[in-house]
């Protein structure tokens, strides 16, 4: 089967053109993950889905198919937690460090990811060990050789595509929570339904920074996603008073520092605990985001003595 016949329903012309229907992204996107896509034509429906704007079911058909192709490949985990942001104006990855209290709560939390053009100081895959035993990463390139290819599609369009986003929904360890971050919020509403159509019962999706899944502590949140597989729109207001950029690429934050207690930063503190705070509220660890708040803290004052008792 060829790409062909998809390219033509989503690029026929005025009047003529219509988004695929779910069954027909899962189709498309079989058909390019068993490499028996022509280039041209997988270029074509990703920049043509690109300039209209994608639909939910497209992405939720997509998302389908990649995890069909990979299913197995990872043990299951409690929180799923993407990490595909590539702005040059990333700092520390101060979401490893909430990830790792989300492990000390005693959940297992399964990342993956791929972060182009970042600087050395941004890097997540440098500091994977700070995230503990109960964070495990696994790169794109080795998790899905052709998702990788795909992804790496915008160095020859100069442009993002879907794919960014079917990532984002991809959840490879069939975790039950899954929290995502985005970079232009009108993204939160699409992968909210793509997952309700997934069968996803329990997400939680914020604009972070750079794209991240990560709080700015000094603004409010506003959180979407879902809860027992129904819609929620939740506003969270700010954490602290300082108003100040999330990262200084000048002055990048020295994470093991910060862990360790040599570092004690009110803001980056504050990063941590609120971006820790969602996750947990979205493992339905606290009833409230306010009570969350209050559980991830309690984590991180008690984060080193924890960890001395499994020494």
């Amino acid at each position: 089967m060829s790409l062909a016949p998809f390219v033509q329903i989503v690029a026929r012309g005025q009047g003529r053109a219509r988004p695929m229907t779910f069954v027909e992204a899962q189709d498309a996107m079989r058909v390019i993950l068993n490499a028996n896509a022509a280039p041209e034509a997988v270029g074509a429906l990703l920049m043509v889905m690109r300039l209209r704007g994608e639909t939910a079911e497209e992405i939720a058909g997509f998302t389908a198919a990649l995890r069909a192709h990979v299913d197995g490949k990872l043990p299951k985990a409690d929180l799923d937690w993407p990490s595909y942001a590539a702005g040059r104006s990333r700092g520390a990855p101060l979401f490893l460090l909430a990830a790792r209290l989300v492990g000390q709560a005693g959940y297992t939390v399964s990342m993956h990811g791929w972060n182009s053009h970042q600087s050395a100081a941004a890097s997540l895959r440098n500091v994977i060990e700070l995230g503990g035993s109960n964070v495990r990463y696994s790169p794109l390139e080795t998790l899905s050789p052709e998702a990788f290819a795909l992804l790496n599609l915008r160095d020859t369009f100069g442009l993002r595509s879907c794919l960014n986003t079917v990532l984002r929904m991809w959840n490879p360890s069939g975790a039950i929570a899954t929290v995502q971050g985005v970079f232009h919020p009108s993204y939160r509403s699409l992968q909210a339904q793509a997952a309700q159509m997934l069968g996803q019962t329990d997400l939680s999706i914020i604009k972070g920074g750079g794209g991240e899944f990560e709080r700015h502590p000094s603004k409010d949140t506003v959180i979407f996603g879902l809860r027992d597989g129904d819609h929620i729109q939740e506003i969270t207001a700010p954490l602290i008073g300082e108003v100040r950029k999330l990262h200084d690429t000048q002055n990048p934050v020295d994470l093991c520092a910060v862990w360790e207690g040599r570092i004690n930063d009110p803001f980056t503190i504050a990063t941590i605990t609120g971006t820790a705070a969602l996750a947990l509220w979205t493992l339905k660890s606290a009833q409230t985001p306010q009570q969350a708040q209050d559980m991830a803290r309690n984590l991180w004052d008690d984060r080193l003595y924890a960890e001395s008792l499994t020494l």
